[in-house]
């Protein structure tokens, strides 16, 4: 949620970082109600003030036999003015408070505007795989080598669903303790959050209430508020982990990683990059979020990404890191960089993890904040998360790059011994 200062004080300067992002606005309208809100609150704090003076003046009054009925009349009177101004009141911010919840986040000031067609690639590791035979898809290769059972995952849930089998499912699990222990020994805390949230949940990392058809809904009553969901990712809850609290400065940043299936609706398409794991409804991912001081959250941001690319390093993948302009940065966000996995079978990159920024917008809406520790004043915080990191774009990956003319895949080297020595699947 933006700051209703911020668009007060300098209208024209949200209006262009918004328009960055492909979004139109006018704050004539929101302005006026603040205003009105605003002018509101003190004529009923004047009403209040008049009532409470003239009730003191009654016993007097009646103590020295004066007539007080007009007093009474008066004050019902004026009671039925602060009841109407209370009730535009609450209307005013009821009204203001949905329009600040349908903006979107303002991007950083050195993003690009526009959408992906003006991404920038920051950094690319190693170099793309060269094969001297005709190399397999992931696709191809998962089910030649008995890894992943699409038929079956399909008869079980329908399309965009799959079955991890024998090695494959090992090979899965071997990715996700080695991410663990690397988050582990960066001194990261391994949270399991439940998997079902409520709308809250949704509200305050700025998901809901525009994307609230994107997740998979599990009570049916028409009121979704009162309404739990599958987490579409575990930053829906880490996020909100400490809503509502002030939290002391010395305990910044707080790192936490967790580990979940997510669930999403996004179903892919026909096309043939969709084909096999790229796209599913259901994928297993490790989530890194930090809570930080505003003055921090650059360091924090950047100390994330390294995170990224340092799994992806250790796997020995080519890989590359883009930062994405402001309209291909999701509505929350200030700033997104993607770490983007090279599909030789597809000869693109695909995203496996998307670190951002969303600065005070998701502390805004659950509100979270801490007390600075100079001025004892509550202030919001900043959060940040990152993928790290999916699997379900990182198996095709593996299997693609590390291919051998044999149709075999070597494993790479750091997740041999959480696969029992494993060094090739045959």
């Amino acid at each position: 949620m933006l700051d209703l200062n911020r668009i007060r004080n300098n209208p024209q300067e949200v209006v262009d970082a918004l328009a960055r992002k492909g979004h139109t606005v006018d704050f004539s309208e929101v302005l006026k109600w603040d205003d009105e809100r605003k002018a509101l609150i003190t004529e009923i704090e004047q009403l209040k003030a008049k009532r409470n003076k003239v009730s003191a003046e009654i016993p007097k009054l009646k103590k020295e036999g004066k007539p007080v009925e007009h007093i009474f009349k008066e004050m019902r009177e004026i009671g039925e003015q602060i009841a109407k101004g209370d009730e535009r009141i609450n209307k005013l911010i009821a009204d203001v408070n949905a329009f600040l919840c349908a903006l979107p986040n303002t991007p950083d000031p050195d993003l690009l505007p526009g959408e992906k067609e003006n991404n920038q690639v920051v950094k690319t590791w190693s170099e793309k795989p060269a094969f001297d035979f005709k190399p397999k898809s992931h696709y191809d290769l998962c089910v030649d080598l008995g890894l992943i059972d699409y038929e079956r995952g399909v008869k079980l849930s329908g399309n965009g669903f799959w079955c991890y089998r024998g090695v494959g499912a090992r090979l899965e699990w071997a990715l996700l303790n080695f991410f663990i222990d690397e988050h582990l020994a960066d001194g990261y805390e391994f949270i399991l959050p439940p998997y079902q949230l409520g709308y809250n949940c949704g509200f305050g990392a700025g998901q809901f209430p525009k994307f609230s058809d994107e997740v998979y809904w599990l009570d049916c009553d028409e009121d979704r508020t009162r309404n739990r969901f599958m987490l579409p990712t575990a930053e829906t809850a880490l996020v909100n982990l400490y809503a509502g609290e002030i939290i002391p400065e010395d305990k910044l940043p707080i790192k936490l990683f967790a580990y979940s299936p997510c669930f999403r609706k996004e179903a892919g398409s026909a096309r043939s990059e969709e084909r096999g794991m790229i796209r599913g409804h259901q994928f297993n991912k490790i989530e890194m979020v930090q809570i930080a001081k505003p003055g921090d959250s650059m360091k924090a941001f950047e100390e994330l990404v390294e995170k990224a690319c340092r799994l992806c390093d250790k796997l020995g993948l080519h890989f590359r890191l883009s930062k994405l302009a402001a309209g291909d940065c999701s509505a929350s966000m200030a700033r997104t960089y993607d770490v983007e996995l090279w599909i030789p079978s597809m000869e693109i990159y695909k995203e496996c993890s998307s670190v951002s920024n969303a600065n005070d917008y998701q502390a805004r809406r659950n509100n979270t904040r801490y007390r600075d520790a100079e001025t004892g004043k509550p202030q919001y915080v900043h959060t940040l998360n990152g993928s790290g990191l999916a699997t379900s774009r990182l198996i095709p990956a593996i299997v693609e790059q590390y291919q051998n003319a044999d149709g075999s895949v070597t494993v790479p080297e750091v997740l041999r011994k959480y696969m029992g020595g494993l060094e090739v699947i045959k």
